[in-house]
């Protein structure tokens, strides 16, 4: 009895190949993008939904969508842009789905741009993203468009229809809270650094 082994090579395919396979409509196209967008893409979406149950839920129906919408797609600019800005698009529908976001229109002492250089210069990347978890839902979602997203107040108001002035409030609302958090980390910190050395 005569045996032949195949060997298989298992080719990378390129983002524009993986595209073209996903138009068709090809399952492995389709599994491959998936398994190359969902930890990014989970992400993301873990930046507005706590939950992460939820989150994945609202993840998976974005990479559906960017399936659906495939079309619309015309490689001019990103791709991982182009698909980021579907998931944060269906998050914020999640959120304006389920009420849970609260907007104070509260004005004073707005100013239009966080100081990110104090949080990058006293916590990591996972330790600010975790930070940035635990704000408000609603400074949460302003702080990650305008901070993160690259949003300006104008297209923040647009996506979640509150004024200018209530973007430019809850965002200098989320870096009060922000510095009032790295205040109390770097006191603890200096604490134990005090305490640890007497």
């Amino acid at each position: 009895m005569k045996v032949i082994t195949m060997l298989r090579i298992n080719k990378s395919l390129t983002e524009e190949e993986l595209l073209e396979g996903c138009r068709k409509g090809k399952a492995s196209s389709q599994r491959d993008m998936y398994d190359r967008l969902a930890p990014k893409m989970l992400g993301v979406c873990l930046r507005y939904i706590k939950d992460r149950e939820e989150a994945e839920h609202v993840m998976i129906g974005g990479i559906v969508k960017v399936f659906e919408k495939l079309d619309q797609f015309k490689s001019e600019g990103s791709f991982e842009g182009w698909v980021r800005r579907i998931m944060v698009n269906e998050c914020l529908m999640y959120i304006r789905k389920n009420r849970n976001m609260s907007l104070e229109t509260d004005i004073e002492n707005v100013t239009d741009s966080p100081n990110l250089n104090v949080m990058e210069d006293s916590l990591d990347q996972a330790d600010l993203l975790k930070l940035i978890g635990e704000l408000p839902v609603g400074y949460r979602t302003v702080f990650n468009l305008y901070a993160i997203e690259g949003y300006n107040h104008a297209e923040i108001a647009e996506q979640l229809n509150i004024s200018e002035n209530t973007s430019k409030s809850q965002l200098s609302r989320a870096r009060k809270w922000l510095q009032t958090k790295l205040a109390e980390i770097e006191s603890e910190i200096e604490n134990n650094i005090t305490n640890g050395s007497t």
